[in-house]
């Protein structure tokens, strides 16, 4: 997949979807096998960002869109990771301290 490349994947596109905590493993993973043999692994964290998002826009009543934006925190509650996707407008300095969003974003 050459970099910067937008793909749409349909259902036909897809082989197999797999959830599962691998042996030795605390969390959740998702792999998708795409028909041409791609592999997506995605961790937990990932897709439950997507489903949270997901689940926002079809059951608010006036919502129709959720951007999630990659930052790193080194202000937060106890327990979570230091890089997380938090929605646009929850990333403010007085909220989180000095995030830094990705390199990329």
């Amino acid at each position: 997949m050459p970099s910067g490349q937008s793909l749409v994947f349909r259902n036909e596109d897809i082989q197999a979807i797999v959830l599962e905590i691998p042996e030795g493993h605390k969390h959740l993973r998702t792999t998708i096998v795409l028909q041409d043999g791609t592999t997506l692994i995605f961790q937990e964290a990932t897709v439950a960002n997507l489903v949270r998002a997901y689940v926002t826009v079809k059951t608010h009543p006036t919502k129709q869109r959720v951007a999630l934006t990659g930052v790193r925190l080194p202000l937060r509650k106890e327990g979570y990771a230091e890089w997380q996707l938090l929605e646009e407008d929850e990333i403010t300095p007085s909220k989180i301290g000095t995030a830094q969003k990705s390199p990329d974003g």
